[in-house]
């Protein structure tokens, strides 16, 4: 029976139209919700999985952080503003995004590169977060009770390794009867109604422009009729009827246009992605011909484009000279400091370097990746102690970040705080959902003599949470 029902699970999240969206229960029509703390759980346990363990995962933080604020000002105007939100982008040329239980929202680089305005990229993402607010996928996974966690998030993951696979999605349908396809579909096309209507009234609530939605959907529908079975993504996982079509425009062309001018954030973001797409030189040529012809909406983004490019093909003096043209335009910018950071690290200047961070810092003092490529900095420089400093002061502001205990670890171990070393190791193998491996490190930081008695004592109730955790997940499992 459980192995039926996994079956049928899974074979719906690959439904197109489903994929982690639009996620009916496969039991009656009551309802059942799945608690909202293990939707959560089961969520954290597939984004880990994707955040550690899969290679599309991209760390850039200064992408990372405009994905994170862009989807933080739609859930801000969101009445479920407290429920937790993640947002984090996936390595994939593909036209699409996702949203996984618990409030967890993956964006392809596809969409951010596709997307003519912000505002596009804002009606998807208003879409999704509208997918989670009313609880689909909970509505889908409340009468999984007899199939664990780890066995539900292992299929929420072949779901999303399925997300630009038309031939997995419908090798997987074979396995569900026709009836219950039916049945779920129907599901499907009510829930995106529904996060149809919910995101375009977060859009306009977000201040973006209404009318992006339908534009950026009907261009994806006309591309579509030339791609045949190869249609974008997008498409493939929230198929556009013509009712829901004809909605979505009614709604637009009811509301009167706005003009909503782009941030700059939106122009570098995706001219640094495209800086990193494809060859090196054709991304040279391609940037030195947008400027040469001015084929741009917006000079300092196609200027930004052009020294990345050159620094990914290593033509470094090169990147300095064009470097002065784009800070001759005197737009001050934290992703244009850390791109001269860059730079000057690639000419052997990493005292330069460091103090055009520092200085960055003091004017920028919340924009995190630029502490990232200090504390970097200061670690190549062999400068640990003051390396740990800045990750101190950056724990302050993400606290929940694997990364920056890494960062620790690899200070301490380096000035030879064997302790702390552990301690820290700890932390980030808990982040990772690691924690067997984070009580090891715990009880190998307990034996080492460098602790004092305050430091001790900390290990000693740190240690017995994540042991009563592990044994709260061994029973739930």
């Amino acid at each position: 029976m459980k192995r039926r029902k996994l079956a049928a699970l899974v074979a719906f999240l690959l439904i197109p139209g489903a994929s982690g969206q639009g996620l009916p229960e496969l039991g009656d029509s009551a309802g059942t919700l799945l608690p909202l703390r293990v939707e959560k759980r089961i969520g954290e346990e597939a984004y880990r999985n994707i955040r550690f363990r899969d290679l599309t995962y991209v760390e850039d933080a200064e992408v990372a952080r405009y994905v994170s604020l862009l989807g933080g000002r739609l859930v801000a105007a969101s009445p479920d503003r407290n429920q937790g939100f993640e947002f984090f982008v996936i390595q994939d040329p593909s036209i699409n995004a996702f949203a996984m239980p618990g409030g967890y929202i993956g964006v392809h680089t596809g969409l951010l590169l596709a997307a003519q305005s912000e505002s596009e990229i804002a009606g998807v993402l208003a879409h999704e977060v509208s997918h989670v607010t009313q609880r689909h996928i909970a509505r889908m996974l409340g009468k999984q009770s007899d199939a664990s966690i780890a066995s539900i998030a292992a299929l929420v993951l072949a779901l999303i390794a399925a997300r630009s696979s038309r031939d997995l999605a419908q090798a997987t349908l074979a396995t569900a009867s026709a009836g219950a396809i039916q049945s779920q579909l129907n599901y499907s096309r009510e829930f995106e109604r529904e996060a149809d209507r919910l995101g375009f009234q977060l859009l306009s609530d977000s201040g973006f422009d209404v009318h992006a939605m339908a534009t950026f959907f009907e261009r994806l529908q006309k591309a579509g009729r030339f791609y045949d079975n190869n249609a974008p993504a997008y498409l493939r996982t929230h198929p556009l009827s013509v009712e829901r079509m004809s909605d979505i425009q009614n709604r637009a062309q009811a509301r009167s246009y706005k003009q909503v001018p782009d941030s700059l954030d939106f122009h570098l973001v995706r001219a640094k992605l495209r800086a990193e797409q494809g060859d090196a030189r054709d991304a040279v040529v391609t940037a030195r011909d947008q400027l040469k012809d001015k084929r741009y909406s917006s000079e300092v983004a196609s200027r930004f484009y052009f020294v990345s490019a050159l620094l990914r093909d290593k033509r470094d003096l090169e990147a300095g000279k064009e470097m002065e043209n784009l800070r001759a335009l005197k737009i001050s910018h934290p992703m244009i400091d850390l791109l001269g950071a860059r730079l000057q690290i690639a000419l052997n200047k990493p005292e330069v370097a460091r103090g055009t961070l520092q200085d960055s810092i003091s004017r920028y003092r919340d924009y995190w990746p630029l502490r990232y490529a200090l504390v970097k900095l200061l670690q190549d420089m062999g400068h640990h102690v003051q390396a740990l400093s800045e990750a101190d002061e950056m724990l302050k502001m993400n606290p929940k970040d694997a990364q920056i205990y890494a960062m620790q670890a690899k200070s301490y171990a380096a000035t030879g705080q064997q302790f702390r070393l552990h301690q820290a190791l700890a932390e980030q193998y808990y982040l990772m959902g690691t924690i067997p491996g984070a009580i090891e490190q715990l009880l190998i930081a307990k034996k080492r003599s460098d602790g004092d008695f305050y430091q001790l004592s900390v290990l000693e109730a740190r240690l017995r949470e994540l042991q009563t955790e592990l044994m709260e997940k061994a029973k739930s499992r």
